[in-house]
C-alpha cells in the first residue's frame, strides 16, 4: 500500500501550490483558488498535512470527506486548501496508473474542449482590439469581458446610475457591431449592479446576444441571483464565489441558471467539481469552470471539462504573462511581478480554433519545476476596494 510521506504548500508570487509525495517516489501537484488569502490557505494545508502523512493516497473520496467534515467550520480559505490537496491526490492517482485523470472520472465525453480567452481594455478601443486579436487567433468566444472597462480599483466611481448602466450597454453594442456574430461574448459584470439595474441591463443587451452575463449582483444572496436570472431574457452565469456542493444545490433549486461557474481550485477540487457538475446537469445547467489562475488550475479544469457531459465552455487566461490575479489586483503596474508562468510549468496546452484537445498525459498532465518556481517569491495581495464618489465601498 502506498503511503503519503509529505504534503508541502509552495507559494509562488500570488499562487499557492501543494505538492504531495509518496513513498513510491511519485508526487502530485494541486493549486488553491483562495487567491487573495494564500498565506492563510497555506496554514490550513499544513494542518491537513498532519492528518494526511502516512495515509493511503488512493482513498481520495474518504480524505475529502474527512477533511471537509472534520470540524464545524467552512470558508474559502479552508476549501482552497482542500481543493489543492484534492487535485494533487487525483494527479497522483493518474500518474500511478499511467492515465489522465479524466479516464478515472468515466472517460472523455468529448474530443476537445471549447475555451474562451481573457480580454481586457481600459478604453472601448482597447477592448475591441483585444477581442479582434482573439478572433484572429481562432477563438470563437472571449470572456472576462467587462463592459464597465478595466478601471483601476483605486479610481473612484463618479457617475450617475443612468450613465453607469447605459455606458456599459453602449460598450457591448459597439463591440458586437465591430466583431460580428462569429464571436461569443461572455460578459463579466463582477457584481456591480443592483437587482433593478441588472434587470434593466439584461433587457437592454438582449439584441447583443451575449453567451451569458456573469454575476450581475453579489452572489451572497441566492434569492437575489435567482430573481435576476428569472427576470432577464439573456443567460446568467454565477458560482465562482461558491465553494460547497450544498451552496450550488440551493442556488440551482431556486432557479436553473443557464451556466454554473465552478471554481475547481476552490469548490473542493476535482472531487467537488464533479459533485457540483452532476447537480447542474440534473437541472439542465451547463458548466463553465472558473479558471483565472495558473496552468495547474487550467490542467485540473481541463480534466473536469473533458469528463462532464454538460460542459458549456472553459475559461482560459494567458499563461505567458503574470497570473491573472496579479494583473487584476495589483493597484498599479509597478507593483506587478512580470514573469512567464510557462517557464516553470509544462506542458502548456495549445489552443487551436478556440479549442484545446482532451489531455492525454498521466495525472492532470502538467508538472511544476520547483527550482524555477522558487525564483518568484510570494507576495501578498493588497486589500483594496473601489470607492464611490461619496467614499462608500462599491463592488468591482
Amino acid at each position: 500500500m502506498p503511503k503519503i510521506t509529505a504534503v508541502r504548500p509552495i507559494q509562488v508570487n500570488r499562487i499557492l501550490y501543494v505538492s504531495i509525495e509518496t513513498d513510491d517516489g511519485l508526487h502530485g501537484v494541486g493549486e488553491s483558488g483562495a487567491w487573495a488569502y494564500q498565506e492563510a490557505a497555506a496554514e490550513v494545508v499544513k494542518t491537513f498535512a498532519d492528518y494526511l502523512v502516512g495515509q493511503d493516497p488512493r482513498r481520495i473520496e474518504h480524505h475529502w470527506q474527512f477533511m471537509y467534515r472534520a470540524y464545524h467550520f467552512r470558508g474559502a480559505v479552508i476549501m482552497g486548501a482542500l481543493s489543492a490537496i484534492d487535485i494533487a491526490l487525483w494527479d497522483l492517482a493518474g500518474k500511478r496508473l499511467g492515465v489522465p485523470v479524466h479516464e478515472l472520472l468515466g472517460g472523455a465525453a468529448r474530443e476537445r474542449v471549447r475555451v474562451y480567452k481573457h480580454v481586457a481594455g481600459a478604453t472601448v478601443d482597447e477592448l475591441i482590439n483585444d477581442c479582434k486579436k482573439a478572433q484572429n487567433e481562432g477563438y470563437t468566444a472571449v470572456g472576462h469581458l467587462s463592459p464597465f472597462l478595466d478601471i483601476d480599483r483605486g479610481e473612484r466611481l463618479e457617475t450617475s446610475n443612468a450613465q453607469y448602466v447605459s455606458g456599459a450597454v453602449s460598450v457591448l453594442k459597439t463591440l458586437r457591431a465591430e466583431v460580428g456574430d462569429g464571436l461569443d461574448l461572455c460578459v463579466e459584470l463582477h457584481r456591480r449592479l443592483s437587482i433593478s439595474e441588472s434587470v434593466t441591463f439584461g433587457q437592454a443587451v438582449a439584441d447583443v446576444m451575449p453567451m451569458f452575463i456573469e454575476d450581475p449582483v453579489r452572489p451572497d444572496n441566492l434569492d437575489s441571483m435567482a430573481l435576476v436570472a428569472s427576470s432577464v431574457p439573456v443567460p446568467v452565469a454565477t458560482g465562482e464565489r461558491l465553494h460547497t456542493p450544498e451552496e450550488f444545490q440551493m442556488l440551482l433549486s431556486r432557479y436553473p441558471l443557464a451556466y454554473t461557474r465552478i471554481s475547481v481550485c476552490l469548490a473542493g477540487g476535482i472531487t467537488g467539481a464533479m459533485k457540483i457538475a452532476a447537480i447542474a446537469e440534473s437541472v439542465g445547467s451547463k458548466v463553465v469552470p472558473h479558471n483565472p489562475l495558473s496552468p495547474v488550475s487550467t490542467a485540473a479544469c481541463l480534466q473536469v471539462s473533458s469528463a462532464v457531459a454538460n460542459l458549456g465552455i472553459m475559461e482560459l487566461p494567458d499563461h505567458s504573462v503574470a497570473s491573472a490575479t496579479e494583473r487584476y489586483t495589483a493597484s498599479n503596474q509597478s507593483e506587478r511581478q512580470e514573469f512567464d508562468q510557462t517557464a516553470m510549468l509544462s506542458p502548456i496546452p495549445e489552443t487551436v480554433d478556440g479549442h484545446v484537445s482532451v489531455p492525454t498525459g498521466s495525472g492532470i498532465g502538467i508538472d511544476l519545476d520547483f527550482e524555477i518556481a522558487s525564483r518568484n517569491p510570494a507576495t501578498r495581495v493588497e486589500t483594496l476596494s473601489r470607492l464611490g464618489a461619496d467614499g462608500a465601498v462599491v463592488d468591482q
